[in-house]
């Protein structure tokens, strides 16, 4: 058995990279769907389809739990899986699975405060808003995840979000980094316009975008606060497994590659994060 690790491409990497390290003993089951990505543009229902196909792979090939390691995915096509394809999913294959997300942790470490917890609603004025940017896919954009969630736990948070409908692209093409610079900045610009000054932190709504976060901090001003999702994710699924024994997630640190794309050496923004090259095999 096994965890095995959803995205559209190459972006769930770096969470992949956090778990790994969290939790080295592990066997870990990696597929990108790269004969599909990028999701960001897509309708929600072919987002669903392709997100249950791939857990559907990553579960067949011995995972237990699946991490969807794409906002958009977990935005769009979580819940639907949960409540209305995993009970008959676990009868068919008679074992306990489930398939995570990424945003409840990553809105947990935003707020400071449990998924649980629900503001109580005074009708007070609040004197100084904390003013959060999020750089994310169309479709996580539209989707208003962040801003619908935080505003339930924190009335002096104000969010806004910025659809980078390029980047993930650029990204998953190892673009030169001049290209993907001047995209990163464009947004960030476009953002600070509409919010009136720059963010006082920001989330990386796209797992892709953690691979360049250094271009980010330069185009945010500096010492802007990045919230990172690997970090929140790996935190949140150490403490899961701890409390869910009855996940078997393997115990002979297996590493497995899979792409529904062609089979290939990932690019040199891959290699460059992960201090190693990466190569994808055929699903």
């Amino acid at each position: 058995m096994a965890i095995g690790v959803f995205d559209s491409g190459i972006g769930g990497l770096s969470v992949h990279h956090a778990l790994v390290e969290r939790l080295p003993q592990a066997d870990f089951l990696y597929l990108g769907d790269q004969a599909n990505a990028p999701y960001g543009g897509r309708p929600g229902e072919e987002i669903v389809a392709l997100t249950r196909a791939g857990c559907e792979r990553l579960f067949s090939a011995g995972a237990s739990l699946v991490v969807l390691a794409c906002n958009t995915a977990s935005a769009i096509a979580l819940r639907r899986l949960q409540q209305t394809w995993l009970p008959g999913c676990r009868r068919e294959l008679g074992r306990p699975v489930n398939v995570l997300g990424i945003i409840v942790p990553t809105i947990e470490a935003a707020t400071g405060l449990p998924w649980e917890h629900e503001a109580e609603r005074r009708g007070e004025k609040v004197e100084k808003l904390d003013v959060i940017g999020v750089f994310a896919t169309p479709a996580t954009v539209q989707s208003r995840v962040y801003e619908i969630e935080i505003d339930k736990r924190r009335q002096d948070v104000a969010v806004f979000s910025e659809p980078c409908p390029e980047l993930a692209r650029l990204i998953e093409r190892g673009e030169p980094r001049e290209a993907l610079q001047a995209c990163i900045r464009g947004h960030a610009e476009a953002l600070r316009k509409r919010i009136g000054r720059y963010p006082d932190r920001a989330i990386l709504g796209c797992t892709h975008y953690e691979i360049v976060a250094d271009l980010f901090r330069e185009a945010l001003p500096p010492g802007t606060p990045l919230i990172h999702q690997p970090t929140a994710v790996a935190d949140a699924l150490t403490a899961y497994v701890a409390r869910h024994p009855e996940y078997d997630i393997g115990d002979g640190g297996r590493r497995a590659f899979m792409t529904t794309g062609e089979a290939a050496d990932q690019n040199g923004l891959v290699q460059t994060f992960w201090g190693a090259p990466v190569r994808f095999e055929a699903a």
